[in-house]
């Protein structure tokens, strides 16, 4: 009766062509659209444009210690009138010019000496900020991705289901005709074919909310994709201890990276303000060129160069130094205390991410098994059923029993894949390698 519609794998059900799914579309691997994220996902975008502004930092602290040229010019003009006893009263009208050209080198500024350091940290941990954003947008693809084939396989199965229902319907009404059938099988069948149409419903949109999550990331239309391929092997995991991975995941992990250099930053930044005590040397050199007149001197020109040292030395600033200190190293300490509740969520991460792999890779076994077993149930029920030993409720069982065994594999295999990659994000050993092998999961539909 039904026996056929649930001889096909899991798999084969799997690639059963949607209703939205356009037949001459190329179908999108996950590296294909890896590499259409990198171009088009909006979060990836900033990411690199914040990158660009903080390694800015490197040149704006190297400006500290280097020398600085400076032109000046003054211009004014004089109109007057001067009177002298026993003469007559004369206009006077002169202009004066005053041109410098200065060059300052610093030679001892601890303040700058502080700030070009600070400007490497900086840059720093920018870098590695990007770096973490990189990592982060191959485990947010994957997981869009995953999410878009599982809702196609929740849709798959949803009508696979409708289906097996809508046949068994038309048996049940055949067989109450010919007066083999009750009116009570018929009734079952109608209900459960009512609630399999919501399902579908429900399906679709659960479909296109994830299409369109995924298309936000890639920047284009996601209408065909890569489906898992039928060998799905589990790989151990290595290393295989969870110590390993923590020792790995606090050394290498991109977000703890990015905020040691911001503490760094931040014990520069404690140094920088106290400078505010310490004298300034630098090198001075003006050339100067004056056409200047008064009313004493109608007319006077000159032309002349130096060269020296400036010794600046700071005895008080109305306590702006203290305070710019106390508040760097209140700033210190608040870096280092981000710092080690960072290192907290890494490891918790890390150790959740650890045990859902693990535990992963014993679901994903039982579930085989299950589908296996499922599978076995309703072909045995259809044949009891033919022999007067079951009723219609015990294929209706069997059959959702099947349905929710398919999705549950599929959905345990999908998790399987994004802990393999969020287990070295927390770690901080992703790298295109993993998505590629990841990638070799799925296979392009026929």
């Amino acid at each position: 009766m039904l026996l056929h519609l649930f001889k096909p794998s899991l798999l084969s059900i799997f690639a059963l062509t949607l209703s939205w799914q356009v037949g001459n579309v190329p179908a999108m691997g996950l590296v294909e659209a890896y590499e259409a994220a990198l171009m088009n996902d909006p979060t990836f975008r900033s990411a690199i444009h914040e990158n660009e502004a903080g390694q800015q930092s490197i040149p704006l602290g190297r400006a500290g210690l280097l020398p600085t040229l400076s032109i000046t010019h003054l211009q004014s003009w004089t109109r007057g009138s001067q009177a002298t006893a026993g003469a007559p009263t004369s206009t006077l009208s002169f202009n004066s010019e005053v041109t410098t050209l200065t060059l300052r080198q610093p030679l001892f500024n601890m303040e700058a000496v502080a700030g070009y350091d600070q400007g490497y940290a900086r840059a720093n941990s920018s870098e590695a900020k990007l770096i973490s954003q990189s990592h982060q947008l191959i485990v947010r693809l994957v997981e869009a991705y995953a999410n878009t084939l599982l809702a196609q396989d929740r849709l798959n199965l949803a009508k696979a289901e409708h289906n097996a229902l809508e046949e068994l319907k038309h048996v049940n009404e055949n067989m109450l005709k010919r007066g083999e059938g009750t009116q009570t099988d018929l009734i079952e069948t109608e209900s459960r074919h009512a609630l399999s149409q919501a399902k579908v419903i429900e399906a679709q949109d659960e479909l296109e909310v994830a299409r369109l999550a995924l298309e936000a990331i890639v920047g284009k239309e996601a209408t065909l994709l890569d489906s898992l391929t039928g060998a799905f092997e589990v790989q151990p995991i290595y290393p295989a201890d969870f110590e390993s991975w923590r020792v790995i995941a606090l050394e290498r992990n991109a977000e703890l990276v990015s905020q040691r250099h911001l503490v760094t930053s931040s014990q520069l930044e404690v140094k920088k303000s106290r400078a505010g005590h310490a004298p300034r040397v630098d090198l001075v050199a003006s050339l100067n060129r004056q056409n200047s007149a008064s009313f004493l001197f109608p007319g006077r020109n000159a032309e002349f160069g130096s060269v020296g040292v400036e010794v600046n030395l700071p005895l008080y600033a109305g306590g702006r130094v203290v305070a710019t200190t106390n508040q760097a190293q209140a700033n210190k300490a608040r870096a280092e205390s981000e710092l080690d509740a960072l290192s907290d969520r890494v490891l918790i991460e890390l150790r959740k991410q650890y045990q859902l792999l693990q535990s992963s890779i014993r679901r994903i076994e039982s579930l085989d098994l299950a589908v296996d077993s499922a599978l076995l149930l309703v072909q045995a029920t259809e044949k009891s059923i033919k022999g007067g030993v079951r009723i219609n409720l015990d294929l209706l069982n069997a059959q959702s029993q099947l349905f929710s065994a398919q999705v549950n594999l599929a959905e345990a295999r999908y998790n399987y894949l994004v802990a393999y990659l969020r287990l070295r994000l927390a770690a901080g050993t992703l790298a295109l390698d993993d998505l590629e092998k990841v990638a070799t999961y799925f296979v392009a539909r026929n």
